[in-house]
């Protein structure tokens, strides 16, 4: 079990470490469309697609390393106040019935979407555009990918905090 959740650990943070660098390549492209935009009147089109298209994946690539780093939204005033059994329980609940099936739903009709876009040679509609929006689009797939192995951490370490003995188990078990 430590040894799967070590694999999708390192997996996991090197997405979140790939993100990291989409951050600094959109704020570098960000930094200089501005500087090109006010300072020298030079606009380019396909500098302001590379903007969302690096938003997008990064966007899209974090869900699941804050997921794996339990970084995600929920009602903590309920949640805070449970014992780690009970707040494993809702995590393995949410994973399964909730984050799965829709994650296998995206990457299922995303995969399509994506093919789709690569054999037309799908490009922008604007001159001076990006020419290959299959790239953007496979993050699509490609995110979900990785988030489904993100649930399968989540399920695991939370899985572990279920069979795991608590300290006062294993006290009333001496």
């Amino acid at each position: 079990m430590d040894t799967v959740l070590k694999v999708l650990g390192k997996i996991i943070d090197a997405l979140g470490n790939f993100c990291s660098v989409l951050m600094l390549l959109m704020i570098i492209n960000v930094f200089y469309d501005v500087i090109m935009r006010y300072f020298f009147n030079d606009v380019s089109i396909g500098m302001q697609e590379l903007e969302w298209h690096l938003f997008a994946a990064m966007f899209m690539f974090g869900i699941a390393y804050t997921l794996k780093e339990d970084g995600h939204v929920r009602v903590d005033i309920f949640y805070e106040a449970m014992s780690a059994k009970s707040q494993a329980l809702i995590n393995i609940f949410g994973s399964l019935l909730l984050a799965l099936p829709i994650t296998i739903l995206i990457l299922y009709y995303s995969w399509d979407y994506t093919l789709e876009a690569y054999q037309m040679g799908e490009g922008s509609g604007d001159p001076g555009g990006l020419p290959h929006r299959w790239i953007v689009r496979s993050v699509i797939p490609l995110s979900s990918i990785f988030l489904i192995l993100a649930i399968f951490h989540v399920l695991v370490s939370q899985l572990k905090v279920l069979i795991t003995p608590t300290q006062s188990e294993s006290g009333e078990q001496l």
